[in-house]
């Protein structure tokens, strides 16, 4: 089974409803030993940090074509700490929500994240934001520049959600 590398960031600007991106960089080492790497990111004109963080692991793992093993790196602790403390497991066995009845916020990209996930093996792996990761401040870079530029898109899940 191949491995690869998933850096992600996530960025918005004016949060919780300002322009916003992701970056995210996939890595892999070839069987001859070539590295490859592939950068990916997006603009959108109004979303939050959190749902940022969310596209940017959904996209990396949609990106790979066949079954991998993966090490998803992110500087969230939003989008790992439900991986590692098995939240995420709770949430679905009680219909999408948490704690006190309270339903879970972004239900649409934790959904669709974890379709993504399914068909890979895939460690969530917390780095320390802003310290000189060289692949997180890259990511970082990358999402920024998303927000801050041109052609950015609608997140329909912010619109949904910011509606009702």
């Amino acid at each position: 089974m191949q491995h690869v590398d998933i850096y992600t960031d996530g960025a918005a600007r004016g949060n919780p409803d300002g322009p916003g991106g992701y970056g995210c960089v996939l890595r892999y080492m070839d069987s001859r030993g070539g590295l490859h790497e592939k950068e990916l990111s997006q603009g959108y004109i109004q979303t939050t940090n959190n749902r940022m963080e969310l596209m940017a692991a959904i996209v990396g793992l949609e990106e790979l074509r066949k079954p991998c093993e993966v090490t998803l790196y992110s500087d969230s602790q939003y989008l790992i700490r439900p991986f590692q403390e098995h939240w995420i497991d709770r949430w679905v066995a009680n219909g999408w929500t948490r704690g006190k009845k309270e339903p879970v916020k972004n239900v649409d990209l934790w959904k669709r994240l974890l379709k993504a996930k399914e068909p890979h093996r895939v460690n969530f792996v917390w780095v320390k934001g802003h310290n000189g990761h060289e692949m997180n401040e890259r990511c970082d870079r990358l999402a920024t520049s998303a927000a801050d530029g041109d052609g950015l898109i609608p997140d329909p899940g912010f619109i949904a959600q910011a509606s009702s």
